[in-house]
């Protein structure tokens, strides 16, 4: 095995974080051509296989997710070191790839990335807001917001609150089809709710917990287009309290009788936890969620 070459290793993790290579050449200011080759000689130097070549880029190998965890650990030493030789005090700097739940990422973070930048100026932040999660034990990212505590995986995981879901509907669809004032009401609405194959979580699987035969008649994998379908009035459905409070088109259906309890849980990969940016975007999130509490709880919050 070859001694492997520091800037072959620094354009390795690069590519780990952004795998297309277009992106990482765009960064790097670096030709594709070139990281390409010089990823080759990386691997022939080290006889280890670090990237499958994928049409969605380079995801890494149990080799390369390795490797990772090892140079990442000399870039922040490297850090460190640079700052103490300039006498200057450490401040979290580098890019973090957060995963997060579509509704949490629009509604609570999203707005509040804002303050995050103004007091992390040196931190880059991916965040990454879908209808799924990215796989921290793979290190697809660094951090993620989940609805389950991860069981499995070399992962360090808070707690970091409870939310809850109750029905919505429209004002224009309640004031045509009525106030349903009983949960057998239910099966005489559109239910709106997502598409059973797709969903991610068995968390999103709540129908049984609105009411019996309750099940959707129209169905969407994303939360945030269940919910233009419930403000245009096609339907009720189960919705955040934090995404749909706040609008004034909609109205609670039944909140006495349907409150879906879920939970937010913060994974971060063992291996970075100590990292001062990874400590600042985990610090920032909890403080977050903490002064959203009310936010979270929605009607339930009036109760207490």
């Amino acid at each position: 095995m070859t001694q492997p070459n520091w800037d072959d290793l620094r354009l390795f993790l690069e590519v780990s974080r952004y795998p297309r290579l277009a992106e990482a050449a765009k960064r790097l200011g670096v030709d594709a051509t070139t990281i390409g080759r010089r990823l080759r000689r990386l691997e022939q130097d080290l006889g280890s296989i670090l990237f499958e070549r994928t049409p969605k880029g380079h995801v890494l190998t149990a080799a390369g997710v390795n490797l990772t965890q090892r140079v990442e650990s000399l870039e922040q030493l490297t850090r460190e070191i640079t700052s103490e030789i300039a006498g200057e005090t450490e401040r979290a700097s580098g890019r973090v790839r957060l995963s997060v739940t579509e509704g949490f990422g629009t509604a609570v973070m999203a707005p509040a990335v804002h303050e995050f930048i103004k007091a992390f100026p040196k931190i880059d932040l991916d965040l990454i807001s879908t209808n799924g999660f990215l796989s921290v034990s793979k290190r697809e990212a660094d951090m993620s917001v989940l609805l389950t505590r991860p069981e499995t995986g070399r992962l360090k995981a808070r707690k970091l609150a409870d939310y809850y879901l109750y029905l919505y509907g429209s004002c224009e669809y309640l004031a045509e089809h009525g106030h349903p004032e009983t949960i057998d009401d239910l099966n005489e609405r559109t239910f709106i709710g997502y598409v059973d194959d797709l969903i991610f979580s068995p968390k999103m699987k709540y129908y049984s917990e609105v009411g019996p035969g309750v099940s959707p008649r129209l169905c969407s994998s994303s939360l945030i287009s269940q919910l233009q379908m419930v403000r245009s009035g096609c339907g009720l459905a189960a919705l955040p309290a934090f995404l749909a409070d706040e609008l004034p088109d909609l109205e609670l259906v039944l909140p006495d009788q349907v409150q879906i309890q879920r939970s937010l849980w913060l994974a971060t990969h063992e291996d970075i936890v100590g990292l001062a940016r990874i400590k600042a975007v985990s610090e920032f999130i909890v403080d977050l969620v903490t002064s959203q509490k009310q936010k979270l709880l929605g009607y339930r919050a009036l109760q207490n």
